[in-house]
């Protein structure tokens, strides 16, 4: 279970392009695309040099869904591995592509590392990488449906020259893509006679009513009303009942409030909304109702609040789901108080969401012009497969990991009809999992059997579901999230823009600290800070990418 949003992280850099200057591209592939590839019938034994993440408990090589790969494809895979520690990940991947003895095929993961776009499309002049679009059309049927059905999917492969030099993984995530939830302990409610706050100043008062009236009741002022962490941070949650932020993740790594206004690139943190957002958080910061350390702690030490020997002492936690911040399954079913609150309205009647897909631009799957023509049609064959319901099963789950559904199993979507059933104990080393999760849409996702009982650890999937539907809807229609999948950036830029969102972004995140913890004052400062965005080159960050925008559109 994802923690949160699924690497929506945009890496625009392609960080340590420059060292792959030194690449060529390898002599056993075919690049021309001027004439049809082979036909191959039947599976000709090949073997391919495959580099990829694995995870501590899991062995590629003697896996169960390796192992049917080769059966199914006649192919062997020598694995060339990394950890899935998203760091060593990264330089590990860099130095096999600047050494020059390239594998055959790249297979990643998007929250441990894979190829930015910028990156494919460098890559793709130095001779490095493969096309893919003729290997999909003669041997990618799957794949090509997948494209046919999810338009968007398309868009984000297809570079602007046309040209498919990677596979990203689409992953139709429902409750992963409204990342910015709140968490409030309905016990605490039902104890205080308080229903669920609709408004911002209902809020308000509830959290006033969780610091002061001893909801825990152990007679001691131990109650935390409000916390998050670094990774899930209260401001968009709260700042989205001001002014839209579609980005969940507030962090400088991130675009800092990056929107499609009407069709131009633009940022929220300049705005009047973004300020009184600022001044209604931090009203909450004096009074003492959100957490001192909530810009300072990580996740692990929100698990602390949330598991507190003891009393329960966290009201309310803003993060995707809630086993980022509670234990499921604890003996006093804490875990089981907690519900997502719906997004609150602000003075003047707004109500918004923060709506990110979880789809990651770039490429995990990336075959080298150092594989043969039969190495990459088998190698595609391979892919196409995971396409399928088949495949997908058995590459996510394992061979073993999924049955058929009973007959009092229900989808996560009881409209649709049930299609299969998760092993709750499969065999260990049995699948690929994120390896695998390419064709992960949300009618795949959504038939799968799932319990009813929405606060079992059985039906944690459903809960999520359920509580997701509160804030689908909410998202901005006039500023949505900029497209970042279908805005390609010219590699010659690549750096320029690096650098201008590191500064922008660090000073927007530094900026909404300082302003809420009153190191800054909103009446006096604001207008420097303004100027200051100016000065860090906001103005050509947002021309960059609305000329890749543009490009695509």
């Amino acid at each position: 279970m994802p923690r949160s949003r699924p690497l929506t992280t945009v890496a625009v850099a392609g960080t340590l392009l420059g060292t792959l200057a030194a690449c060529t591209g390898g002599s056993s592939g075919d690049t021309d695309t001027s004439k049809p590839l082979p036909t191959v019938t039947g599976n000709p034994p090949v073997t391919l040099n495959v580099f990829a993440p694995q995870a501590a408990d899991q062995n590629l090589k003697t896996n169960q869904f390796t192992k049917l790969i080769k059966r199914k494809f006649n192919i062997t895979i020598n694995w060339q591995t990394t950890t899935q520690d998203g760091g060593p990940a990264k330089e590990k991947r860099q130095i096999s592509l600047a050494s020059g003895d390239l594998p055959d095929l790249y297979l990643l993961i998007p929250w441990v590392d894979q190829f930015s776009q910028t990156e494919l499309l460098k890559l793709s002049t130095q001779g490095v990488i493969q096309p893919l679009n003729q290997l999909v059309d003669q041997y990618g049927p799957h794949i090509k449906k997948a494209f046919a059905d999810v338009p968007a999917y398309k868009r984000m492969a297809t570079a602007p020259d046309g040209k498919i030099y990677g596979m990203p993984q689409w992953v139709d995530c429902f409750h992963c893509s409204y990342p910015s939830k709140l968490w409030i302990n309905s016990a605490w409610l039902k104890k205080l006679g308080l229903k669920q706050p609709t408004t911002t100043d209902e809020f308000r008062d509830v959290l006033r009513a969780f610091k002061t009236k001893d909801p825990n009741g152990n007679g001691k002022a131990d109650e935390v009303p409000l916390s998050g962490d670094t990774g899930d941070t209260i401001i968009p949650y709260l700042m989205n009942a001001f002014i839209s932020t579609p980005n969940g993740n507030f962090t400088p790594a991130t675009n800092p409030t990056l929107v499609l206004n009407e069709g131009k690139a633009d940022i929220q943190a300049d705005k009047e909304g973004w300020r009184e957002g600022l001044r209604y958080i931090k009203s909450l910061y004096d009074e003492g109702l959100i957490d001192s350390s909530v810009f300072t702690q990580n996740a692990e030490a929100l698990m602390k609040l949330g598991d507190h020997a003891g009393e329960v002492i966290l009201g309310s936690a803003t993060v995707m789901h809630p086993s980022i911040f509670v234990t499921q399954g604890q003996k006093d079913g804490r875990d089981r108080a907690y519900d997502a609150l719906p997004p609150l309205t602000g003075p003047e009647g707004k109500s918004y969401t923060t709506h990110t897909s979880p789809s990651v631009p770039g490429a995990t799957f990336v075959l080298t012009t150092k594989a043969s023509q039969t190495e990459q049609i088998q190698a595609i064959k391979m892919l196409d497969y995971i396409f399928s319901q088949e495949g997908e099963l058995n590459g996510m789950f394992g061979p073993e990991g999924w049955v058929e559904p009973g007959p009092k199993d229900v989808a996560l979507d009881e409209s649709l009809k049930v299609q299969y059933k998760r092993v709750e104990t499969p065999p260990a080393n049995g699948n690929w999992n994120a390896l695998a999760q390419y064709n992960n849409t949300a009618r795949f996702r959504n038939t799968q059997a799932v319990a009813r009982d929405t606060k079992s650890p059985e039906g944690y999937e459903r809960r999520l579901f359920e509580a997701t539907k509160l804030y689908a809807g909410h998202e901005s229609r006039s500023t949505p999230e900029f497209p970042y999948g279908e805005a390609w950036i010219d590699p010659a830029k690549a750096s320029e823009l690096a650098t201008l969102q590191t500064n922008i972004g660090t000073f927007v995140q530094q900026s909404a600290v300082q302003f809420i913890t009153g190191k800054k004052s909103l009446d006096s400062d604001w207008d420097a800070y303004v100027e200051n965005l100016d000065r860090f080159g906001l103005k050509r960050f947002l021309e960059i990418y609305q000329q890749a925008y543009d490009k695509t559109h």
